[in-house]
């Protein structure tokens, strides 16, 4: 694949979910910058803001499985990974895979399920497989988890985890619509849902073939010492207790390299760690004075990091790479 290819593939998905979420060009963005930079991403924001749906617009877009789960209490670890059950027809014990066995998997609401079910999906998220019974079940490529959550809402729910945490490259937010956008909602809305009728407009090859350029993508070593002062200077801040983890420096590094493809580059520049800088670690920190910080406190203090870290020029190779729009 080369840099034009994947950025065709790009174009068309973000038009494609374009035609039903309004406006959010940033959020689109990051949520694709997650998707090729072979992360998962975590939609978090108060209810009716559109991530559902944003995840589904995104679902359909590509020609490939997908499942969704309605997170409840009562949601068992082996509702999600799948069961061995006896077939008495047979004589024998059969696997009946559950709904992680897609490719583009919809958590909605995870929050409302147990510790139990929610550490379900860290193997599959981090490994890309699920081990039952002794026996590890492979996923196809590419997985894609989207999990939704309202972080308002604490009756029925619980909280999630570090470790949980952890395995989402990316954290977003949707965000309330400007007046316009508003009015455009109501506009596109008022005689059919839009994404009743959106068709997919890509394939999940040409979505493992764009991820596996996006980790070709360049980035060079001043960048890489950027993205390391980052999150150093995230475990010395005095307001945290616990700072960004090695995964969180590869999480920013792969985030970095999607982001740049999504804006038409091949290789990494200043702006894109920036950028991703919030989303990416924001929700990795675990501060002193709270169990669970603030989100506007996390993001804070990545906001104070970046901004005491001198930011280095862009080298000669970057200045000279060719943007495809």
């Amino acid at each position: 694949m080369e840099l034009r290819e994947a950025a065709d593939v790009i174009g068309r998905i973000r038009e494609n979910i374009g035609k039903v979420i309004v406006g959010k060009r940033d959020v689109i963005d990051l949520l694709l910058a997650a998707l090729f930079g072979n992360g998962h991403v975590l939609l978090e924001d108060v209810p009716g803001t559109g991530k559902t749906l944003l995840a589904k617009s995104l679902a359909r877009s590509i020609d490939g499985e997908f499942k969704r789960i309605q997170f409840t209490p009562d949601l068992l670890p082996s509702d999600l990974s799948g069961i061995h059950y006896f077939n008495q027809k047979t004589g024998e014990f059969q696997f009946r895979p559950g709904p992680v066995f897609t490719q583009v998997l919809l958590a909605d609401e995870i929050n409302r399920a147990t510790p139990r079910t929610q550490s379900s999906l860290l193997e599959c998220m981090e490994e890309r497989q699920v081990t039952i019974d002794g026996v590890t079940h492979m996923l196809e490529s590419p997985f894609f988890v989207m999990a939704t959550q309202n972080p308002i809402d604490s009756q029925g729910t619980f909280p999630l985890p570090e470790a949980q945490l952890d395995r989402f490259l990316i954290r977003i937010s949707m965000g309330y619509p400007t007046a316009e956008e508003g009015m455009n909602i109501l506009l596109r809305f008022r005689e059919n849902n839009p994404l009743t009728s959106l068709s997919s407009v890509t394939t999940g090859e040409e979505i493992a073939a764009t991820q596996r350029f996006t980790a070709g993508i360049k980035i060079e070593e001043e960048l890489l010492a950027y993205i390391i002062q980052i999150v150093e200077a995230t475990r010395k801040h005095p307001e945290v207790r616990l700072g960004a983890s090695p995964r969180a420096t590869v999480a920013l590094l792969c985030a970095s390299q999607g982001y740049a493809l999504v804006q038409g580059r091949d290789y990494v520049i200043p702006d894109d760690i920036k950028t991703l800088a919030e989303p990416v670690l924001a929700h990795r920190l675990l501060l002193r004075h709270s169990l669970r910080t603030e989100d506007k406190q996390g993001k804070d203090i990545i906001r104070q990091v970046l901004s005491e870290i001198e930011v280095p020029a862009e080298p000669l190779s970057m200045i000279k790479g060719k943007q495809v729009n």
